[in-house]
């Protein structure tokens, strides 16, 4: 971990902390935040610093996308989330826009690729509406592309997912 300047995820005294694994969420609960040396030593728990790749796996999930389509009966299959933004930060509640296809699933076949559109959901939320996860693969945090390059994401479908309006970006 490099830390240019402290600031409240990180502080330039933790500069050369080891890094290893953190669960964040672990079995449905949260197991952890970012802690710096200083809030960890104030809250009574381990030091969690920010580290710089993110996995999301869940046990048992073993379901590729193909086959997650074929049991898919009406439903959006979305590639690209872009231009996400945190609106409260209370409730974790993020917008953002959809890009690089979004495409029309019917009784279990991509029939149609369809507009783009604006979000709200909370990753929260979208936890506990989980219907189904796939085996996690490398994906490319696209905001975050020079930044942020090493990511594990299943296929996942989620129920309700919250279409707020149609964009008119392409």
């Amino acid at each position: 971990m490099i830390a240019h300047a402290s600031s409240r995820q990180s502080s330039v005294f933790d500069n050369g902390l080891s890094l290893r694994r953190t669960d964040w969420i672990s079995d449905g609960r949260l197991a952890a935040l970012t802690q710096t040396r200083a809030t960890a030593q104030a809250a009574g728990r381990p030091v969690t610093p920010p580290i710089g790749n993110l996995s999301m796996t869940v046990a048992g999930a073993d379901a590729e996308l193909p086959d997650m389509i074929a049991r898919t009966g009406r439903g959006l299959l979305l590639t690209c989330l872009w231009y996400i933004r945190e609106v409260d930060p209370q409730n974790l509640l993020l917008t953002g826009l959809t890009r690089d296809g979004v495409y029309l699933v019917q009784n279990g076949e991509v029939t149609a690729e369809v507009n783009n559109f604006r979000f709200n959901e909370s990753p929260v939320g979208m936890l506990g509406r989980l219907s189904q996860v796939g085996r996690a693969e490398p994906a490319l945090p696209r905001e975050w592309s020079d930044y942020f390059t090493r990511a594990m994401m299943p296929p996942a479908r989620v129920e309700g997912f919250n279409m707020s309006s149609v964009s008119q970006a392409s």
